[in-house]
C-alpha cells in the first residue's frame, strides 16, 4: 500500500504548522497525529492519492460557512468530514483557524452524534441459521454491544459471495466467541 503521506510532505507541514497554532495537543493514533482537546479527537490531516487534507471528528456539527467541508465516505462516515487540497495555495490558514476554534467549541459544549439502533438491520442468513444452532455464539454475540452486534452484521451483509461470506464468518466466529469486537484492534 503506498503511502501518500509522501506525494504531499510539503503541503502536510504546512497543515500541521497551521494546526500547531491552535493550542490543541498532538498524540499519535493509529500511525497519525491526531489533535485533541480535553481527552477528546479534535482535528487530523493526511495525504490521499488525488488530495490531501484536514478532518474534523465532529465536522458534521460545524455551520461550515465557507463550504469546505465533505463527507469522506457517504452512508458510513456519520460525523467526520474532510477539508480537501490539491494544492498548498488552497489552504487559507485564518479561515482554518477559525474552523479549528469552531470545533473547539463544539468540544466544549459536550456535542455528540446520537448512537444508531443496530436493530431492524437484518441479520445475514448464513449467520442467523449459525447463531440459531449453536446456542453458546448466540449467547457471545447478544452479550456483545449493539454497536459490535452491527459491525459483524454489516461485515457479513456486504459480502455477495457465498464464498465470501463462509470465509468471513470462519473469521468472526471465534472473534465473537471471546467477546471481541470486528475492529476492537483498531481502538
Amino acid at each position: 500500500m503506498k503511502d501518500y503521506t509522501l506525494q504531499w510532505a510539503d503541503e502536510l507541514t504546512v497543515l500541521k504548522g497551521i494546526v500547531q497554532k491552535s493550542g490543541l495537543k498532538c498524540e499519535t493514533k493509529w500511525g497519525a497525529d491526531v489533535f485533541i482537546f480535553q481527552g477528546k479527537n479534535v482535528i487530523s490531516y493526511g495525504g490521499f492519492k488525488h488530495y490531501f487534507a484536514l478532518w474534523f471528528y465532529k465536522g458534521v456539527f460545524l455551520k461550515d460557512a465557507s463550504n469546505k467541508l465533505v463527507n469522506a465516505q457517504e452512508g458510513k462516515t456519520r460525523a467526520l468530514r474532510q477539508w480537501r487540497f490539491t494544492a498548498v495555495e488552497e489552504i487559507d490558514e485564518q479561515l482554518i483557524l477559525a474552523y479549528i476554534r469552531e470545533a473547539i467549541r463544539v468540544e466544549k459544549k459536550g456535542i455528540v452524534l446520537e448512537k444508531e439502533d443496530a436493530s431492524g438491520i437484518a441479520i445475514p442468513e448464513i449467520l442467523a441459521e449459525q447463531l440459531q444452532s449453536k446456542a453458546a455464539l448466540n449467547a457471545a454475540f447478544n452479550a456483545l454491544t449493539a454497536y459490535k452486534q452491527k459491525e459483524y452484521i454489516e461485515f457479513m451483509a456486504f459480502a455477495k459471495r457465498t464464498e465470501t461470506q463462509l470465509k468471513r464468518l470462519k473469521k468472526i466466529i471465534p472473534m465473537i466467541e471471546s467477546g471481541i469486537g470486528l475492529n476492537d484492534r483498531y481502538r
